[in-house]
């Protein structure tokens, strides 16, 4: 993915455009494209898969480092 598109990914996700993309966020659009698997729970152990930072949220940094390398 390229970076412009990983961009435009991230603040789609990022819903309250705090900087991070929580677990609500993440699972909240999945549903809004049709994917309703993805609950809370499930979002926790995506987003923790690439967060450094272990706080729970995805950044931009850690998003785009998993998005593009």
């Amino acid at each position: 993915m390229d970076i412009d598109k990983a961009k435009a990914a991230f603040d789609r996700f990022d819903v309250n455009g705090d900087g991070f993309i929580s677990p609500e966020e993440y699972s909240k659009v999945m549903a809004e494209m049709g994917d309703f698997n993805v609950t809370v729970t499930v979002a926790q152990a995506i987003i923790a898969k690439a967060d450094t930072s272990k706080d729970g949220l995805l950044s931009w940094d850690e998003f785009k480092a998993v998005n593009v390398g």
